[in-house]
């Protein structure tokens, strides 16, 4: 287990002091107390909590997960409580643990982000994740993430109505991902969390039907992190925000990655599903990898890959 008071692993995400780097990626921890009788919550570095919305969602109807080789595909559908429910239910109980909760949020409007900024501004919660993988109903269902203009239209909303530190989560389902960094971050991003899941599909050879009942979901897992630790590195090397980096972390080897193209985070996704400990043994890895190698801080590995 980390020590929580080990100094080699604390850092600094746009103002989220966090006892170490390695978070919980939105979606895949629930809203944590799901994990509390595995893991000490407050030896996370932070919890990112499951895709938020303005109102309650019940989630896609049919099968949601499948297993692939080497991941997963899933398509929950941000199934949660609406933002009212997490602040009244949820958000109290999490402010038992001493470790940050940062709220993924999603809307379908420019609008809808602005409002769960406002709701969430003065909650208590660390900081705001926003998802522009989302729909913008009101172009057609093109998702934010892949229009610059729509995605500093969500981000400048955003910061306009909270003071919180404000993380843009990029979508990998783009032409060019450094182009989508770049313009987040001249509108105010704080931060940068990438990568989101690749779309992806899969179909029933006996059925001919697809797998999910939503057709098409996110594919995510260690099949991903080739892609995910190349967008680190680009994005790092183009803006000056913090980047988080996620995708496929399995083990301190994948986080150490990430940290070396660039990141000075990281999230720990599917392998939650597998491994509910993964987050505090990912932490000890890194804080093992540093110790072998005489390094005082893990500051000292972001961005350092020979290239």
């Amino acid at each position: 287990m980390v020590s929580v008071m080990n100094d080699m692993l604390t850092v600094d995400i746009a103002g989220i002091k966090m006892k170490t780097p390695v978070m919980t990626a939105s979606g895949t921890f629930g809203f944590g107390l799901e994990y509390s009788d595995f893991v000490d919550l407050n030896q996370v570095g932070a919890i990112v909590v499951k895709g938020t919305t303005l109102a309650p969602r019940a989630g896609n109807s049919g099968r949601r997960m499948a297993e692939t080789p080497a991941g997963m595909l899933n398509s929950i559908g941000l199934e949660n409580p609406g933002v009212e429910g997490f602040i009244s239910r949820i958000l109290p109980k999490l402010k038992n643990y001493q470790v940050p909760v940062i709220v993924n949020i999603s809307g379908n409007t420019v609008e809808e982000y602005g409002e769960l900024a406002a709701r969430l501004d003065k909650s208590g919660v660390a900081g705001l994740e926003v998802n522009i993988s989302c729909p913008n109903v009101k172009q057609g269902g093109i998702a934010f993430g892949t229009c610059p203009d729509s995605a500093t239209q969500v981000v400048r909303e955003v910061k306009a109505r909270t003071s919180l530190p404000v993380i843009v989560k990029l979508s990998p389902n783009v032409t060019d991902v450094v182009l989508m960094a770049q313009a987040v971050e001249a509108a105010g991003a704080d931060a940068i969390s990438l990568i989101n899941t690749l779309l992806g599909m899969a179909i029933d050879i006996g059925s001919w039907r697809p797998v999910l009942g939503n057709t098409v979901g996110g594919l995510s897992g260690p099949a991903v992190k080739p892609v995910a630790v190349r967008m680190v590195w680009q994005v790092a090397k183009a803006v000056k925000v913090p980047v988080i980096g996620m995708g496929g972390i399995m083990t301190a080897a994948d986080a150490v990655e990430f940290i070396l193209a660039g990141a000075s985070a990281v999230a720990v996704g599917t392998a939650n599903f597998i491994n509910p400990y993964v987050s505090a043994e990912v932490a000890q890895g890194i804080k093992d990898y540093l110790a072998e190698r005489g390094l005082k801080h893990v500051r000292e590995l972001v961005g350092k890959v020979n290239c």
